[in-house]
Formats: structure tokens, sequence, C-alpha cells
């Protein structure tokens, strides 16, 4: 059944959300570089926790137009305004007082996932069954997913991959050397406003596969990973693309042969698994590596 998957023969939708899943893992890995380069790791995960008011208010709002309040592209359009929002209140509060960017994270990160937590609770309360999948916009979920579902993600994924390899040079100098960028005329905010763009989309379209709240682990632990193996910034997009991809198309495809595992999490523990592997063997900065060393110039 796991050769199956792996080799998309489980159908036409199952092999949709798993080369969905591959290129979100892979977009995910390379625009993660930018913020794990920059130091801006939390900055994700206040973005993937503010996405959950957007999806509970859209759901409101479709249901209160007629609908079921499940349609995913409305979910997702209501996360990336939520998000949006989460980013300027970052913005701004780093801006305008006296808060380091860190204590503006965890302020906005509490208080709107806090007000989503209400919202989903307000839902609870509608007719019965209106809330069911909402749920797996925490963790993510594929069963059950529609065709055009899977390709929305699929298409997204892809177009954010794209995106980031053509602004990767200023995305990189902004997250080495800000300062420098400046100096060379570039609009160091625009590129930042750029890098928390794709960090958003990223967020957003991974949503339904991986949850809002394992989402910040694929942003950031395929570029952890790709950093043991390789010092040249071009090399460590390009691994941690891979790694990601791996771990997006090898996590759908495990969970599509067992449905009742949600994906996010079997794409997190394999992401952590090939980590865990990189830490290791990596040939220059890995433990075994780095053990051998040391032996060989002890007297």
């Amino acid at each position: 059944m796991l050769i199956e998957a792996l080799s998309l023969q489980l159908g036409y939708n199952a092999t949709l959300v798993t080369i969905g899943a591959g290129l979100l893992g892979a977009a995910a890995g390379a625009v993660g570089t930018f913020l794990f380069l920059g130091k801006r790791a939390l900055v994700s995960d206040a973005v993937s926790h503010a996405t959950l008011p957007g999806i509970a208010l859209a759901f409101l709002a479709m249901v209160a137009l007629g609908g079921d309040g499940r349609a995913l592209p409305g979910l997702l359009l209501g996360a990336a305004v939520s998000a949006g929002a989460g980013l300027l209140c970052i913005s701004w509060l780093t801006a305008r007082t006296r808060l380091a960017e860190d204590a503006a994270i965890g302020a906005v990160l509490s208080v709107f996932f806090g007000a989503g937590v209400v919202l989903l609770t307000v839902i609870q309360t509608l007719g019965a069954g209106r809330q069911a999948g909402l749920e797996t916009f925490l963790l993510g979920a594929t069963a059950g997913m529609l065709r055009a579902d899977a390709l929305v993600i699929a298409v997204g994924g892809g177009l954010i991959l794209v995106s980031a390899l053509v602004l990767r040079r200023p995305m990189l100098m902004v997250a080495f050397d800000p300062g420098y960028a400046t100096a060379q005329g570039m609009n160091v905010r625009q590129i930042e406003l750029a890098m928390m763009a794709l960090a958003m989309a990223i967020t957003v379209v991974g949503l339904k596969i991986v949850g809002l709240i394992l989402i910040v682990a694929l942003l950031i632990i395929p570029p952890a990973a790709a950093r043991f193996w390789t010092d040249r910034a071009g090399g460590v997009i390009a691994l941690a693309g891979l790694i990601g991809a791996v771990s997006g198309y090898g996590g759908a495809a495990i969970s599509a042969t067992a449905p009742g595992l949600p994906t996010g999490p079997v794409i997190v523990l394999l992401a952590a698994g090939l980590f865990a592997l990189s830490f290791l063997v990596a040939p220059r900065r890995g433990v075994l590596a780095v053990g051998l060393r040391r032996r060989k110039v002890r007297p």
C-alpha cells in the first residue's frame, strides 16, 4: 500500500494531494531558509496562529450568506486576511512601542489564537455538523479532501516556490546584512515585507495539509537540517527545499495509507527524522564527523 502511495497509484485525488504536499514542502523549505538565516523563525509561528480567527470568521460569514461555510478558498482568504492583520500588529508594536520583536510576536500570537479559540467555541453552538472539518486546520488532514482543494494547494505551493527562487538574491542579502543591502540601494522594508508575505502564503496554503500549529516546523526544520550539510546559502536553500519536498511528499503518502493519522504530524515527524539524520551523519557538522575529528587531534 505504501509503495503504491509513493508511486502515485492510489488515484487522481491522492496523487494530486501527494504532489501538492511535495511542492508545499519544497516551497516551505526554501522560504524558511530566509527566516532561519535572518533569525526570524518566531515570525512564522505568530503568522500561523494568527490565521485561526480568520478561518472562524470566514466560516461564519459564508454561513450567514447561505453557504455551508466549508469552501476552502473562502476559508483560506479569511486566514490570509487575519494573518496579514497579525503581521501588521507585530510591525506596529515593534515600530511604535518599546516592545522587542519577540515580545510583540508573543503578544500577537496569544491574542489572535485566543480569539480564534473563542470563535470556534461559538461555531460549535451552531446547527449540528456545521463546524465539521474546521478542526483539520489545527493539525492538518487530507482524508476526504476535494479535488479542487488539492489543486489549490498544489498550484499555490508551486507559485510560492517560483516566487522564492525569483526573489532569493535580495532576500538573502537582507537576511544576512540589512545594512549592506541598504547601502546597495535596496528597499529593505519592502524586501522584508515580501519575505513575510511568502511565509504567510506558505502558512495559508499549508493549513489544510499541515495545520496551523505545525506549519512552523515545515518552515524551520528543513533549513536547520540543511545547514549541517553546507555553508553556502544557495546550497542551504536547495537542500532545505529538497528536505521539505521529501517530508511533504512522503508524509502525505504515508497518511494516505492510514487515513486515521493526521497528515501534519506525519509530515513533521518525517522532517524531524531527516533533521536527526543530518545532525548525526553530515560530513562536516554532524556529531559523528565532529567526534572523529576530535579523536584525531588528541595526543
